[in-house]
């Protein structure tokens, strides 16, 4: 059995998959799999795939389904004791899995943070947001969900910073929602609150490719999913026993996504945002839930709240929300 398995969904990324694929086969740790999961490419990617040729690839090959479905169907035949994921336009470090490895083995965490740098095409640049900066107190040391309590919807949710315990994400039964996009949010929530020892790497050991077609790079329609990725996140906080003692925090993060989402998009795409945001507010009215989000908000997301509630439509709405 391999000690890591690494997960690669590809969906039309015959300019980048190559590097992706090649920055795990000369990995100085040596002992891992490579699952891939072809999410139904039109393009090149299959292609490129095959012409790879190492027993240390399994292949998957599926109809398109999404990022959740692939990531999902490649961690049910998982065989490593650890689980790393990694997007196709990205990359490793040669070392990412020997650094990783070394440090989930030595605290024998459940899950372990290390730090991601971006490239734009020219330069490489660090960003706040992957620095782990609100998790520099627990360096050389494992820790609890419940020791960061005002911090936890200020971590990057990002799936492919972290290593994984498989057997943990068995036990738990982590999965992504399936069918849309920012799963990997719910995802993150749902594992690092499970989660029983935690620690951090402070080592980038991953490069984000910062490009025009990035989904979190471009606000168009996949940012529609903002919502229903965000009622995801509700009923996991509330399923769990977790809503009272974050529910400030997280009626918050979940008003924030689409309003952002609906402020920065092309105004082709405004309409249908808002009646998304509309119909999930509307639900949310017929909820004992729905008193906390008048109680709770900040003054600038309740008018938000209100606005949206108070308009038939986005025209009507961007005439009276500020």
């Amino acid at each position: 059995m391999p000690e890591i398995s690494v997960i690669l969904p590809v969906f039309n990324s015959e300019e980048f998959v190559r590097k992706s694929i090649e920055s795990v086969l000369v990995q100085t740790f040596e002992d891992f799999e490579l699952i891939i999961v072809n999410d139904g490419s039109t393009d090149s990617s299959k292609d490129i795939i095959d012409s790879f040729k190492d027993d240390r690839i399994r292949l998957i090959n599926q109809s398109n389904q999404g990022p959740g479905a692939a990531r999902n169907n490649a961690l049910k035949i998982a065989q490593g004791r650890y689980v790393m994921y990694l997007d196709s336009d990205d990359w490793f470090t040669s070392d990412a899995l020997e650094v990783a490895y070394g440090e989930i083995t030595k605290f024998d965490a459940d899950m372990t943070f290390f730090k991601m740098i971006n490239f734009d095409g020219e330069r490489y640049y660090e960003n706040d947001w992957f620095e782990l900066k609100t998790l520099q107190s627990f360096k050389n040391r494992t820790f609890k969900p419940i020791e960061t309590p005002g911090s936890i919807f200020d971590l990057s949710v990002g799936v492919c910073q972290k290593i994984y315990n498989r057997s943990f994400l068995e036990r738990i039964d982590a999965r992504f929602p399936e069918g849309i996009f920012f799963e990997d949010m719910p995802f993150f929530y749902y594992v690092y609150l499970k989660a029983e020892r935690i620690s951090i790497v402070n080592r980038h050991l991953y490069v984000r490719r910062k490009h025009k077609s990035s989904i979190t790079n471009v606000v168009d329609e996949k940012f529609f999913d903002t919502v229903p990725a965000g009622q995801v996140l509700m009923r996991i906080f509330i399923e769990n026993g977790w809503y009272d003692a974050y529910k400030f925090d997280l009626l918050a993060y979940k008003i924030n996504g689409p309003r952002f989402a609906l402020r920065d998009m092309p105004l082709k795409y405004k309409s249908h945002m808002f009646d998304l945001i509309k119909r999930d507010y509307e639900a949310i009215k017929s909820t004992k839930y729905y008193e906390d989000f008048l109680t709770q908000l900040g003054p600038v997301k309740k008018r938000f709240f209100l606005d949206v509630l108070n308009s038939d439509d986005y025209e009507e709405f961007s005439k009276t929300s500020r």
